[in-house]
């Protein structure tokens, strides 16, 4: 009998070469998978240690020229807020102060260290506004952009670079805005002119000799004051270097020479109008032999005085726009984003108005429960 030899079903009985087979599939399965897995350890990995790139990374070196200046050490507060405010905006940013103490030299060696700690973009106000020189070629040796703030440098130092900016306000607009105010009051209250002569018989208290904004601050306020058609009389002019006990000390000077004769005090800001008064207050002279103050930069304390009657009227020097204007421009220099949106004068500078400040509007400016 013939049997026939049944054929093999490969379902039942696998031969050697398709089982190397699935185990080859399945050894590639697991490479596969393990692979994908390691792939996004890693890119998760990547993702939670993530560092901003140098370009989302603003390092600030900020100098100025002395913190007993009222003014300035308030606009360094704003300063820091600002650059606070950009933190939220996907920007890591390292803020460091220097204080020269009205030291150019010092102020050369503070931003040769702020440059050495890795700052990338320079905040500077000037100790010595004619003498840029040090710090513009430390910076262009490193490539690091400066906005010069509140003491402009001269216009031949601002053309050494084509990194170099200026965010401040316009001295003339000051002075001119000080005389229009006390020109108002002259002619509103006749009771100024105490001696009823005609003239009003007026001192001067500067920031500092041969200073721009000193130098243009009082030429306009006076200017001012005549085109307005103020018979002026000259008595003295003192230099206080904004600083408010110097002015004191100034003022009982004036006053010695010239007794009751002072009818008006122009100071270039709002600590030397104070210290002039502080002079009368250490005299006690009374209310009815003092001269009518008119004072510069909105200070809280100028604010405070206005507010109080004591001071006649300031000039409000808008450090908040500045410290705005300041970080804005800071941020786009580094990440390369929004220049083209800056507005800028002659392609280097930014300036924000003054605004006049008296009794009757101070409170838009000044909270009294903030000081």
């Amino acid at each position: 009998m013939l049997h026939s030899i049944p054929k093999n079903n490969p379902n039942k009985h696998p031969t050697k070469s398709s089982h190397r087979a699935k185990q080859k599939e399945l050894i590639m399965i697991h490479f596969f998978t393990c692979t994908i897995f390691i792939f996004w350890m890693l890119l998760l990995s990547a993702c939670t240690n993530y560092q901003p790139s140098s370009a989302d990374r603003m390092q600030v070196g900020v100098a100025y020229y002395n913190q007993s200046d009222t003014f300035l050490s308030q606009m360094i507060e704003c300063l820091k807020d600002q650059f606070d405010n950009l933190a939220n905006e996907g920007l890591e940013i390292t803020v460091m102060v220097r204080e020269a103490a009205g030291s150019q030299r010092t102020q050369d060696d503070q931003v040769k260290e702020l440059i050495d700690a890795g700052c990338n973009v320079l905040c500077v106000n000037l100790v010595d506004r004619a003498d840029p020189s040090e710090i513009i070629d430390l910076a262009r040796e490193h490539n690091i952009p400066i906005i010069f703030f509140n003491r402009e440098p001269v216009a031949e130092d601002m053309m050494q670079w084509d990194k170099l900016y200026y965010v401040g306000a316009d001295a003339n607009q000051s002075g001119v805005m000080q005389g229009e105010l006390a020109a108002g009051a002259i002619q509103t209250c006749r009771q100024i002119d105490r001696n009823q002569d005609g003239k009003i018989q007026y001192v001067v208290l500067e920031g500092e000799a041969g200073h721009q904004d000193s130098i243009i601050r009082t030429e306009s306020a006076v200017n001012t004051l005549k085109q307005k058609g103020v018979s002026l009389e000259k008595l003295s002019c003192g230099i206080a270097n904004w600083n408010r006990a110097q002015a004191q000390n100034r003022m009982m000077q004036m006053i010695s020479q010239h007794q009751n004769r002072i009818e008006l005090v122009l100071a270039n800001n709002d600590d030397m109008a104070l210290g002039a008064m502080d002079a009368y207050k250490k005299l006690n002279v009374t209310e009815s032999a003092l001269p009518v103050f008119f004072g510069i930069d909105g200070t809280d304390v100028g604010l405070k005085a206005v507010a109080e009657g004591r001071l006649s009227a300031t000039v409000y020097n808008d450090k908040e726009g500045q410290s705005a204007a300041i970080a804005k421009l800071a941020a786009a220099l580094i990440t390369g984003q929004g220049l083209n949106k800056i507005e800028f004068e002659n392609q280097k500078y930014i300036y924000l108005p003054y605004k006049k400040v008296t009794g009757s509007n101070v409170y838009v400016f000044y909270k009294e429960k903030e000081l």
